[in-house]
């Protein structure tokens, strides 16, 4: 039973001290791959999707399939980072930072599906709920990155409620509602990375 405690406690201890720790999960590289698909997306969508509001299963493919290759990438990037330490701290806030990140996804997927299945009226809400949610994931994972990190939730936050404001009528499913805002992020993001983490990383 004390080895039990004891072995809880350590555990507790860890989880506490990666909880205080900076996570440099998070690459330069991956972050800006994602804001290029992003934009990359806007492009399709304005070529072969130019009244996405009658193909909306189209739509949701495009953008649905452009946030998991960047997940893809952005999670193949922090399981090899994790394979190479040796270190249990790192890999356990490597395991907080998904913690913190992987519910605005899930919610988000959620709210899409209802949204779809019950009153697909209102589809024209998600581009902008989509980066409100984002924001949200951003700011939940604020306390392990660098504090410039919140500027990036802020300008996720404004550019979701501004959506939400002025995507309807002619703006409705916008390739741009998403495109410009999620690469102009993305670039925010890693930029803020690079010169916080991996800049200081190099000079070590």
């Amino acid at each position: 039973m004390e080895l039990h405690e004891a072995l809880s406690q350590i555990t507790e201890i860890r989880r506490q001290m990666a909880r205080t720790e900076v996570f440099r999960g998070y690459r330069a590289v991956p972050v800006a791959f994602s804001g290029l698909l992003a934009l990359s997306a806007a492009v399709a969508q304005s070529v072969f999707l130019p009244d996405p509001s009658s193909s909306l299963p189209a739509y949701l493919i495009l953008w649905i399939g452009t946030a998991s290759l960047s997940a893809f990438a952005a999670g193949l990037e922090m399981s090899f980072r994790m394979r190479l330490t040796a270190s249990a701290l790192r890999r356990e806030l490597t395991w907080l930072a998904v913690e913190q990140f992987v519910p605005c996804l899930v919610a988000g997927a959620l709210v899409t599906l209802v949204l779809v299945r019950v009153a697909p009226e209102a589809v024209w809400i998600l581009p902008g709920l989509w980066q409100v949610m984002f924001s949200l994931g951003v700011f939940a994972s604020c306390r392990l990155l660098p504090q410039a990190t919140f500027g990036v939730a802020v300008f996720y936050l404004i550019a979701g409620l501004t959506s939400l404001a002025v995507a309807r009528g002619s703006l409705t499913l916008n390739p741009w509602a998403m495109g410009l805002p999620f690469c102009f992020g993305q670039f925010y993001a890693a930029f803020v990375l690079h010169r916080t983490l991996e800049r200081d990383d190099a000079t070590r």
